[in-house]
């Protein structure tokens, strides 16, 4: 079951052809879930279209769902100032800051990778800013001579997460054994998420042995997905968490059109159906994971 319409601040108004469109327009909103759960990756400053959705708009939506919380994830400078801005106005979010890992050689060429980076650790001190990220490695846009800039982007977000006590999110686009290598080669964070999990069955067992999160996105719900929904099924109960990575990667069946965090439960459903969990105990755990993996929302 799930309503009808969007929530309100995410349907297209009369006229706006470019939204009107079928692949554009937001997916209903779900049947809430019956225990609380945060999205733990979502990038609130992503227009889709013509739709512009305020941060608070955007929470509320998501809350009257059953998503009590945020992570505001940064990618550049622009963002990242953004993620600070939007923690101070929304007490339902948390923030992550970083370089991205695509943007890196960006950075690099123009001679400010090094100023982008201790911009970041300045923003990172906020008290609600609580992870670095997203950072990692991206083998699938970025090649040749910019994965150099990219790996050392990497390590000294490592670095930054160390020394401030943060959890690191990643960032691993084709890129599952070269990320693991950066992490045993640097010494991990106390605590790492694997965002938007990408991996297997052998990536989860790493995971697993190391304590790492892994955070499974709409990707879990596509019907060529059997590696995600392997790797979940065998991951630790207690190293689990559920993101969107919106307006990106909308669960089945809106895959293709936008997403928000007021999607969650989709996602939260297909995991409960391929853990077997009961779906209140799902949501409790995934509540009490995020918490562990980021701090207090209040």
């Amino acid at each position: 079951m799930c309503n009808s319409l969007a929530p309100a601040p995410y349907r297209a108004s009369s006229g706006a052809t470019e939204e009107t469109d079928s692949r554009r327009e937001y997916p209903p909103a779900p049947e809430p879930l019956p225990v609380p759960v945060m999205d733990n990756h979502t990038h609130l400053d992503f227009r889709h279209g013509l739709l512009e959705v305020s941060v608070r708009d955007a929470m509320d939506s998501a809350e009257a769902v059953g998503v009590q919380g945020a992570v505001q994830v940064g990618c550049d400078l622009e963002s990242s100032r953004f993620t600070v801005q939007a923690v101070d106005a929304d007490p339902r979010l948390l923030g992550a800051v970083a370089i991205h890992p695509n943007d890196a050689p960006v950075y690099a060429g123009r001679g400010e990778l090094e100023s982008a980076l201790a911009e970041i650790e300045e923003l990172a001190a906020h008290p609600r800013i609580r992870a670095i990220g997203e950072t990692g490695l991206d083998f699938f846009r970025t090649h040749g001579d910019g994965l150099v800039h990219q790996r050392y982007s990497f390590r000294r977000h490592i670095d930054i997460a160390k020394r401030l006590g943060l959890t690191l999110q990643i960032h691993d686009r084709d890129a599952h054994d070269d990320v693991v290598q950066v992490l045993r080669e640097e010494g991990a964070p106390e605590r790492v998420v694997f965002h938007c999990f990408s991996g297997d069955e052998e990536l989860a067992r790493i995971c697993n042995r190391n304590g790492w999160y892994m955070s499974f996105a709409g990707t879990m719900t596509f019907k060529n997905a059997g590696n995600l929904r392997g790797a979940l099924a065998i991951a630790e109960p207690a190293r689990v968490l559920v993101e969107t990575d919106s307006p990106f990667l909308t669960p089945h069946p809106y895959r293709g059109r936008p997403n928000a965090s007021y999607m969650v439960p989709y996602t939260v459903r297909s995991m409960a159906e391929v853990t077997g969990d009961d779906l209140s105990e799902l949501c409790s755990r995934l509540a009490d994971n995020t918490l562990q993996a980021y701090g207090s929302w209040g």
